[in-house]
């Protein structure tokens, strides 16, 4: 009698302990692998969705006051133009930001692309339009500032040009484009407070 009761006790363990197995490996694992498929897919979709945004806005991410995409300046002259910039806001909110970048496409005007940059960053405070952006392309050989209505006030395309055509160029010209950008910051911030 007790061994009957033994056997069938064990035969209950042999079966709950099969039947967690079975429980396990043929029911929860495929439901678990199905919703990490279907998370994963939901996760690829996200991914795919932001790309085909990132795509459709053709500008980079911003970095900072300095988004060096060409790699010109040296760390260390990152910084200080950072400091540059950070100080000047700081001092007035004025908000500038350089950006060096590669290609312009789909763009074919530099003017349209950094217009449509600074607006897409939102460079300048929106209640002020107190933004000025600094772009160039060393690979294209193209710069251009553009200016938000708040800063145009002041920084008129006139004196934009100048700086440009007077300052900032005649040291890309030497090579010097890392004092070209510091000279042509300097004097903009000057006619700027």
């Amino acid at each position: 009698m007790t061994k009957k009761i033994i056997i069938g006790i064990s035969t209950i363990i042999i079966l709950l302990f099969s039947g967690t197995i079975i429980y396990q490996n043929y029911l929860i694992a495929p439901i678990s692998a199905y919703q990490s498929e279907s998370v994963w897919k939901e996760h690829e979709k996200k991914i795919n969705s932001k790309k085909r945004i990132d795509s459709i806005a053709k500008f980079p991410k911003p970095i900072g006051y300095v988004n060096d995409f060409e790699n010109i300046f040296t760390t260390e002259q990152r910084i200080k133009l950072d400091k540059t910039i950070g100080s000047f806001e700081i001092e007035t909110t004025n908000e500038i930001s350089i950006v060096t970048i590669q290609s312009i496409e789909p763009y074919n005007n530099i003017k349209k692309y950094a217009t449509e940059l600074s607006n897409e960053w939102g460079i300048g405070k929106a209640e002020k339009n107190n933004g000025l952006l600094i772009l160039f392309s060393k690979s294209l050989g193209e710069i251009q500032i553009s200016t938000g209505t708040g800063t145009e006030k002041i920084l008129t395309d006139k004196i934009c040009k100048k700086v440009i055509d007077q300052i900032i160029i005649p040291e890309f010209k030497k090579g010097e484009f890392h004092n070209g950008i510091k000279k042509g910051l300097e004097k903009l911030i000057t006619e700027w407070k």
